[in-house]
């Protein structure tokens, strides 16, 4: 009899149970908005090297942060002026709609575009453009803890192509004569011509259009190990060889180049600032010589970007 009892008090419990964990609910938490979730950062890196597909979205192609604002779209194209322009977001460069996990955008220049969004994790975010299948992936940061100096010199090649030349202003004293010593002016292209510098031997030229371009050769710059702010840039005169510099960013418009062979120094002012807002189809206020900044994958070694097609 006890045992009898004893079983019905389990099978009770056992119905109690299961009834009341019938009526138990557990919802997910509600999602946060397209919206919300552009604005969880204030800045969202453009890493160019993660970009996958064959296609290119030109304002996203030269930019290197993006913001989006009440509806506007802030980008920062340049390296000179990056962290104080715009207090730090950059130019404003269209406006954008965000609904239902797409983005839209119509930048001034390049148009219109549209998105399919994906949250990677919490400061990820990729953007699917259907029209030339390729995906761009944004890193989001806040102003305060995004590190400017890093995307500067990770990038310096870029800054050397922000101006239509650069004009030497100092030469040292010390150090012996050497054939650079002759240079008077230096230009580096952008845009297909990625890796060609100019130099000139004109003085005291006051309109960079009129300048002669002496040679035209090919340029590098390469990082020192343990200094991320000192980089090497060779400079490829066929008529004596290459040339090395200790290249030091003074500040925005000022680079010093140290001759390591000759011990000289040089300093070198930016001349015609270029602000890139543009396709190379409107470059406007641009020197004919040049193209537009484009931002570069970084490739294998048989030259090919990684590749890959959304399913």
């Amino acid at each position: 009899m006890k045992t009898l009892k004893l079983l019905s008090r389990f099978t009770l419990m056992a119905i109690i149970f299961t009834s009341c964990s019938s009526e138990i609910i557990i919802e997910d938490e509600p999602g946060i908005s397209l919206n919300q979730l552009l604005n969880t950062h204030e800045l969202w890196y453009v890493d160019i090297n993660q970009t996958v597909g064959y296609g290119e979205t030109p304002f996203l192609q030269i930019a290197f942060t993006i913001s989006f604002r009440n509806g506007t779209l802030y980008a920062n194209n340049n390296l000179v002026g990056i962290g104080s322009q715009g207090g730090g977001f950059g130019i404003p460069v269209g406006a954008y709609d965000a609904y239902d996990m797409i983005l839209d955008v119509n930048h001034e220049i390049d148009g219109y575009e549209t998105f399919d969004v994906y949250q990677i994790d919490d400061n990820t975010i990729e953007l699917y453009n259907p029209n030339n299948d390729t995906s761009y992936f944004l890193h989001g940061y806040q102003r305060s803890n995004f590190d400017y100096d890093f995307v500067f010199y990770d990038n310096i090649h870029y800054f050397l192509q922000e101006y239509e030349a650069w004009e030497k202003v100092y030469t040292s004293e010390e150090g012996v004569l050497n054939e650079f010593d002759n240079e008077n002016y230096l230009q580096f292209l952008s845009g297909g011509n990625d890796d060609t510098f100019r130099s000139s031997q004109d003085i005291d030229i006051a309109d960079v259009s009129e300048l002669y371009w002496d040679y035209t050769g090919i340029y590098g710059v390469q990082d020192v190990s343990g200094n991320d702010y000192l980089k090497i840039l060779t400079l490829d005169y066929d008529y004596f060889d290459n040339e090395y510099f200790e290249l030091n960013v003074i500040d925005d418009g000022l680079i010093e180049l140290y001759h390591a062979t000759s011990g000289t120094y040089y300093e070198f002012e930016g001349s015609g600032y270029i602000q890139f807002m543009r396709t190379s189809e409107s470059a406007k206020g641009k020197s004919s010589s040049t193209e537009v900044k484009k931002r570069k994958q970084k490739t294998d070694k048989k030259g090919n970007p990684r590749v890959k097609t959304r399913n």
